[in-house]
C-alpha cells in the first residue's frame, strides 16, 4: 500500500483518486476549497464534477501540507494554467522523497513549456528526469464507473515509470509504460485543439466525412509539431496519441467537443466557457501551438484555424473554406521528411 496525494479533486483527479483507492492505497484528495473538501468527507460525493458514489476510504483536504504528509507518491491533476501555482505552494512544503506524476495535458502559452516542463522549474529537487506522465484516452466518467481503460505513463527514470505503472494498474484500468515523454505530453495536449473542431464541424451540422477527415489531418499536425521538437513519431499511434485523439473528438463526455459545438453552433467563447463551468485545455493550448508554429514556420492549418475561431471570432465556415480551398499538395510529403530527418539526427 502506498500513501498517495492526489492534489486536484476535479473530475479526473477524482476518477484517478478511485482508481488508487480500488488498488488498496491511503488516497488523500486534495482541493483549494474548504468547501469542497468538507462536503467530499461528509456525502462521499463530488456532486459538482461527477455524479457517482466516492470510496469512503479518499479522504479529502484543503491544507495542502497535511494531504502530502509523509506521501510515497504525489499526483497533479490540476489545470495547466494553475500548475506553477501549485508547485511553487508544494515547493515550500514538500520536505521528503516522493514520486511526482502529473495527468494534465497541456502547454503553457508564452513559454510554450510542456507540463513536466514547468513542474521541475518549480520544483527545487525535481529534475525533468524523475517527473511522469499518464496520459491516454479515458474520460473521467467511465473511469469512476470502473469501465475498462488503458493508458500509458512515461518518465525518463524507467524506475519512476515502473512504479507508476504498478500503482495504477488492475483488472478494468491498463496501464502502459514509455520514456517518449515529449510525445506523451504533446498527444495529450494537441489532441485537445482537434477536438474543438470536430465539436465545431458537428455543431455546424457536418457529417462524418468532414469529421473523420478533420481528425486525421489534425493528427498529421500533431506528429509534424511533436516530431519537429524530439518526439518519437510512433508515439502518436499509441494510446496518448490516436486512441486519445478518437476518444475526445467523437465523446459528448469530452468538454472540448462540446465546447466546440457550441462554438459551432454560433455560441460566443466567453458564453461557452461559462456554459461549461470547467476549464477547456483546447483554448490556451490552441494559443500555444499557433504561436509555436508561426514561430517554427511549421504547417498546422487546423490548429491555425481554430487559434482563429477562439481567439479573433472568425465565422466557423469561413475557416473551413479556407481549409478546403488551400494549394494542392500530396499528403504525406512533409511529414515523411520530418521523420526522415528527426531519425537522421
Amino acid at each position: 500500500m502506498k500513501k498517495v496525494a492526489v492534489l486536484g479533486a476535479g473530475s479526473w483527479g477524482t476518477a484517478l483518486s478511485i482508481v488508487l483507492a480500488d488498488n488498496g492505497h491511503d488516497v488523500r484528495l486534495w482541493t483549494h476549497r474548504k468547501e469542497q473538501a468538507d462536503s467530499i468527507n461528509s456525502t462521499h460525493k463530488n456532486e459538482r464534477y461527477l455524479e457517482i458514489m466516492i470510496p469512503e476510504k479518499i479522504k479529502a483536504y484543503h491544507e495542502m501540507d497535511q494531504a502530502i504528509k509523509d506521501a510515497d507518491v504525489i499526483l497533479l491533476v490540476i489545470p495547466t494554467k494553475a500548475i506553477r501555482d501549485v508547485c511553487h505552494e508544494l515547493n515550500t512544503i514538500l520536505k521528503h522523497d516522493a514520486v511526482l506524476i502529473h495527468a494534465t495535458k497541456g502547454i503553457e502559452p508564452g513559454s510554450l513549456k510542456r507540463v513536466s516542463q514547468m513542474i521541475a522549474e518549480e520544483m527545487d529537487h525535481y529534475s525533468y528526469e524523475d517527473i511522469v506522465v499518464l496520459s491516454g484516452p479515458s474520460h473521467a466518467e467511465e473511469v469512476a464507473q470502473r469501465q475498462p481503460t488503458t493508458v500509458t505513463v512515461a518518465a525518463i527514470n524507467d524506475q519512476n515509470a515502473k512504479v507508476s505503472q504498478d500503482l495504477f494498474i488492475n483488472e478494468v484500468f491498463r496501464v502502459y509504460t514509455s520514456n517518449d515523454v515529449i510525445g506523451i505530453e504533446l498527444g495529450g495536449a494537441l489532441k485537445n485543439i482537434i477536438a474543438l473542431g470536430a465539436g465545431i464541424s458537428d455543431g455546424l451540422g457536418y457529417g462524418d466525412n468532414a469529421k473523420a477527415a478533420l481528425i486525421t489531418r489534425g493528427l498529421a499536425e500533431i506528429t509534424r509539431l511533436g516530431t519537429y521538437l524530439g518526439a518519437n513519431p510512433l508515439s502518436f499511434l499509441g494510446l496518448p496519441g490516436v486512441g486519445d485523439l478518437i476518444v475526445t473528438c467523437t465523446s459528448v463526455h469530452s468538454r472540448n467537443w462540446r465546447a466546440g459545438n457550441l462554438l459551432g453552433k454560433g455560441n460566443p467563447l466567453e458564453d461557452v466557457l461559462e456554459k461549461m463551468g470547467m476549464v477547456v485545455e483546447g483554448v490556451r493550448t490552441a494559443e500555444a501551438a499557433y504561436q509555436f508554429a508561426k514561430e517554427e514556420n511549421i504547417d498546422m492549418p487546423i490548429t491555425a484555424g481554430i487559434y482563429q475561431i477562439i481567439h479573433h471570432n472568425k465565422k466557423p465556415k469561413e475557416v473551413v473554406e479556407q481549409l478546403m480551398n488551400r494549394d494542392k499538395r500530396e499528403e504525406m510529403d512533409d511529414l515523411a521528411s520530418l521523420i526522415k530527418n528527426r531519425y537522421a539526427r
